[in-house]
C-alpha cells in the first residue's frame, strides 16, 4: 500500500545542484575514481546497506584509484539530494583518510568504530557516521552521491563539524575529486 505522505512529496527534493560537489570552491578535476564492489555507478544500492529504520545500516565497501601526490587527506562526503528538504539530507562525513590506503571495506564506517585517523562530522540526523539509505516509502527513488575530495592540506575542523565546516576548510584546497552515485527506492 502506497505511503501517502511520501506520495504527497513526491515533487518536494532538494535538488542535485545543491550538493558539496557543485560548491564553486570545491571544484577540481576528476583525476581519480571512486567505486563500489556493491553496486556500480547509477545502479541501485543493494538492501543490506539500508538506514537502521529499515535495515542493517552497513556502509559498503570503497575503492579508489590513487589521487594526486598532493593528496593529504581525502574527505568523503555523501549525500541524498532527492530528500524532501531544502538541503541534501548528509549521511556521512568522514575526514582524515589516508589516500594511501585505496579503499575502505565494508561496514568501516560504522558509528562507534571509525578508521584510524578518521573523524565523523555530523550528518543531517545529527549522529556521526555512516546512515545509509532511508528515503520516504513511496517518494520515489533517490539518488546517493558517495563524494570524495582530495585535499592539498590536514583540515582544521573543530571537533564537532558539520558540512558547512568542511565545506568552508576543503574551499581552495581540492585538487582533485571522484564521484560514485547510487540509488535506492523504499516502494
Amino acid at each position: 500500500m502506497p505511503n501517502p505522505i511520501g506520495r504527497a512529496l513526491r515533487d518536494h527534493r532538494a535538488g542535485h545542484d545543491r550538493v558539496a560537489w557543485e560548491r564553486a570552491g570545491l571544484q577540481a578535476p576528476e583525476s581519480f575514481a571512486l567505486t563500489s564492489p556493491a553496486f556500480a555507478d547509477g545502479a541501485p544500492i543493494p538492501p543490506e546497506y539500508k538506514g537502521r529504520l529499515f535495515g542493517q545500516d552497513l556502509s559498503p565497501a570503497l575503492a579508489w584509484t590513487s589521487p594526486p601526490a598532493a593528496a593529504e587527506e581525502l574527505v568523503l562526503i555523501v549525500e541524498d539530494p532527492d530528500a524532501p528538504r531544502s538541503t541534501p539530507a548528509v549521511h556521512t562525513i568522514a575526514r582524515g583518510i589516508d589516500p594511501a590506503l585505496g579503499g575502505l571495506p565494508e561496514g568501516a564506517l560504522a558509528r562507534r568504530t571509525p578508521p584510524q585517523g578518521v573523524s565523523y562530522g555530523r550528518g543531517s540526523l545529527g549522529s556521526r557516521g555512516w546512515h545509509g539509505p532511508m528515503p520516504v516509502p513511496s517518494h520515489g527513488p533517490h539518488a546517493y552521491v558517495f563524494q570524495l575530495f582530495a585535499a592539498d592540506r590536514r583540515l582544521d575542523l573543530p571537533e564537532s563539524f558539520g558540512l558547512e565546516d568542511v565545506v568552508r576548510a576543503l574551499n581552495g584546497h581540492v585538487v582533485a575529486r571522484a564521484r560514485l552515485d547510487g540509488t535506492y527506492e523504499n516502494p
